[in-house]
């Protein structure tokens, strides 16, 4: 059956901007482009078609296809990350910053967010707050591995998607329990922001679950045997 919006998949994809990647599921595509990563988790991306999830060019591109389908699509700037804007190209004096500013570097800047050193000029700092990638058209390869049916993996696919974290998921009669790692609101940023998100996205895109729990538990360590002396 063609993939219609609002189906769950796993996808496989590697996304290259003038010929480099910056973006795979694959990690065989990661190393050979030199870009691999021990600490990162390969493998297929379970995704809600037409909820963009993924970029808005790739994920209009996976409707209507089938389970197995692969291609190569090129995704034009205004459906990737967008055109580049001068206007959040923004100077600052060299003594705002934290660290010795230099060319390429990321920096945060309050009430602003995130963008690059792109010049330094005296004591003018130029930094661009666009997307790295704005302005770009993007190359696209991927493959459609198979449907996501089960609640479940559903949830965890969603998890992963947003957070990065892998966790363990039960179900009970249209109540789902995720387990959470001990101490991930005090480590996990990305946990914590991404959470209202992750609890939206569950309801409106799960029919079946009517309750939604995070269980973050702890066990009590064991005393240390104290020693005898004889």
């Amino acid at each position: 059956m063609p993939i219609k919006e609002g189906d769950f998949i796993r996808l496989s994809y590697t996304g290259r901007g003038f010929g480099v990647v910056f973006d795979t599921t694959r990690e065989e595509d990661a190393r050979e482009a030199g870009t691999f990563d021990e600490n990162h988790k390969y493998g297929p991306m379970v995704v809600c078609a037409g909820k963009q999830h993924i970029l808005l060019g790739l994920d209009e591109a996976i409707i209507g296809k089938e389970f197995g389908d692969e291609g190569t699509i090129e995704i034009p700037p205004e459906k990737a990350f967008g055109e580049h804007e001068q206007e959040l190209m923004r100077s600052f004096e060299k003594k705002v910053f934290k660290e010795k500013p230099v060319k390429g570097m990321r920096v945060s800047m309050p009430n602003v967010g995130e963008g690059t050193v792109v010049n330094i000029i005296g004591s003018r700092v130029l930094v661009d707050f666009n997307h790295p990638l704005a302005g770009q058209t993007l190359n696209y390869s991927f493959k459609i591995e198979g449907p996501v049916e089960d609640p479940v993996e559903q949830i965890k696919g969603l998890i992963q998607m947003f957070s990065g974290l892998d966790t363990a998921v039960t179900m009970s009669e249209g109540a789902a329990e995720v387990t959470l790692p001990p101490g991930v609101y005090s480590y996990s940023r990305r946990f914590v922001s991404s959470k209202p998100y992750i609890t939206v996205a569950v309801f409106d895109l799960i029919d079946c679950v009517e309750e939604l729990r995070y269980v973050e538990t702890y066990t009590k360590p064991e005393k240390k045997a104290e020693a005898v002396s004889e």
